[in-house]
């Protein structure tokens, strides 16, 4: 195999960040500079591109510490604003799950469920500043004797708020339709019956892990563009299954890489951080999530240059099959053709409905753009990569 003639560092790339030399493009410009200059004059002239996506991410949450009362209490029980949170931490340590659904809402009883308010609303409130009515209960002990607590929380009274967010930036996913002849209600959406749409759910060619489809530089330590603040990627996220099937540029054709990332949820945004409820499928938290790639060679820079036309993805029965566990594609679509707004489906033309916010996508991949070339914004160099 050739050796790379370009071969950059992460210290280099960050002294010319600092020194206001870095040259910065998004992972939409990266395609034409690639094409016009080709892949080794573009890493030797570029030395970040940015990425980003904004779409529902329902294995999110935040481990939140409340604080001591006096009386002291074990929280063995916690609500806030009536959304259960996880206490088998700690005293006043829980985790608050993005799903996690308002203790009084139908679900589904009254068919399809509305979920207008769960654990992401109660993220988004937080990052708002507004209050949150905090409720815990305990059994007592002699250290811990109290038996209740009430009282109004807002996130700059916290101790400690931390976003982890187990599974973010799916690298792909699925096309969604439904083959039945009734509507129905998933975490894709609404679907209509007899393919009457086709859901996505991925930002294509900004997405962070489509512009490093073998992980060679995420991994362990990636500083990132998170809900508005700074995270980092701290482990591959659940699900994380690398070992699939991939086009001969390397991009996977079905779901496959995740990451965990987290941050510190008193720096971030209700821009970039919220709420979202599901019809017919319950509550989720919509993310803002945005990873520098450093080009320390060609090779790098021509996976970043990976445009719509060359990302595939499966289409998918979710009226049937999805929830039958039969795993079973009904062709495959370039993310070109679905943000197009139409794909053909068996000879008819059929209307696509992105989950994702393309919008969003480019505007983090600009901000980070921007923050990273006024100095503000270094690059965290990977302990290792994610497992490939």
């Amino acid at each position: 195999m050739e050796k790379n003639r370009i071969n950059k560092t992460y210290r280099e790339i960050n002294e010319k960040i600092r020194s206001g030399e870095v040259v910065v493009v998004t992972a939409d410009e990266i395609i034409d500079i690639v094409k016009a200059e080709g892949p080794i004059e573009a890493a030797r002239r570029v030395d970040v591109v940015t990425t980003g996506t904004f779409a529902p991410m329902c294995s999110s949450g935040a481990f939140i510490n409340f604080g001591h009362s006096v009386p002291a209490i074990k929280a063995s029980k916690i609500w806030m604003n009536n959304v259960s949170a996880y206490g088998g931490l700690a005293a006043v340590d829980c985790y608050l799950g993005a799903t996690q659904p308002c203790e009084d809402d139908p679900l589904n009883k009254v068919y399809p469920g509305e979920f207008n308010y769960g654990g992401g609303h109660v993220i988004q409130d937080l990052v708002a500043g507004k209050k949150v009515l905090l409720k815990a209960t305990g059994y007592g002990t002699a250290c811990y004797p109290n038996r209740m607590i009430e009282k109004e929380i807002t996130l700059r009274t916290l101790p400690n708020a931390m976003l982890c967010n187990p599974r973010n930036g799916y690298q792909n996913y699925n096309c969604a339709i439904n083959l039945t002849k009734k509507t129905v209600y998933t975490y894709m959406g609404v679907l209509k019956p007899n393919a009457g749409n086709a859901n996505y759910c991925c930002a294509g060619q900004l997405s962070p892990l489509l512009n490093d489809p073998y992980y060679q530089v995420i991994g362990l330590g990636t500083r990132i563009f998170l809900g508005g603040g700074e995270g980092y990627v701290i482990w591959h996220g659940t699900q994380h299954k690398p070992s699939v099937k991939r086009t001969k540029k390397g991009i996977p054709v079905v779901p496959s890489g995740t990451l965990c990332v987290m941050g510190d949820l008193k720096k971030m945004s209700p821009r970039w951080l919220m709420g979202a409820s599901i019809q017919g499928y319950g509550c989720s938290l919509v993310v803002g999530l945005g990873i520098p790639i450093p080009i320390l060679n060609e090779q790098i820079v021509q996976y970043a240059a990976i445009s719509d036309e060359e990302i595939f993805t499966q289409i998918v029965d979710y009226g049937y099959d999805y929830g039958n566990g039969i795993s079973k594609s009904y062709g495959q679509v370039s993310y070109a053709e679905l943000k197009s707004g139409f794909i053909t489906f068996r000879g008819e033309k059929v209307p696509t409905v992105p989950l994702s916010s393309l919008v969003r996508a480019r505007e983090i991949a600009d901000v980070l753009k921007k923050k990273i070339t006024k100095g503000e914004f270094f690059l965290g160099e990977p302990q290792f990569t994610l497992p490939g």
